[in-house]
């Protein structure tokens, strides 16, 4: 049985479109864990500083500019948890995206990749009925 060349060009295009999505967000994510590991070794820095007070050299764009190291180690926290935020995110919508692409491939759904983490407060639960 031949098969329409012109469905056949439909099918492969849209498959490609659907791993190229996937393939875009998780360099994405990368990209964004590149920037959240700067960030992270950044406050580090901060921290690890003997001289608490003071002022810390912070770069923008192409230019630096000299901020008091609370101003600067407030910003990289908001940064951070931006930064987690987001990358969340782009998680939760590459598994949709995966799940597009295998089902257009005609493969079955992945299993296990829907699982979320335990709250502490389930956690702490879990914890109280394990010690009896």
């Amino acid at each position: 049985m031949a098969r329409d060349p012109a469905f056949v060009l439909r099918y492969l295009a849209e498959v490609e479109e659907l791993a190229e999505d996937v393939l875009a967000a998780r360099q994405q994510i990368v990209d964004l864990d590149v920037k959240r590991n700067r960030n992270r070794e950044a406050l580090r820095a901060l921290q690890k500083d003997p001289e608490p007070e003071g002022k810390a050299m912070v770069c923008f764009g192409s230019m630096f500019i000299e901020l008091p190291k609370a101003r600067t180690k407030e910003m990289l926290q908001k940064d951070q948890e931006h930064l987690d935020e987001e990358i969340n995110n782009l998680r939760k919508e590459l598994r949709v995206k995966v799940n597009r692409l295998f089902e257009a491939q005609g493969k079955a759904e992945l299993k296990g990749f829907n699982l979320n983490p335990m709250t502490a407060e389930e956690m702490k639960l879990i914890n109280r009925i394990l010690e009896g």
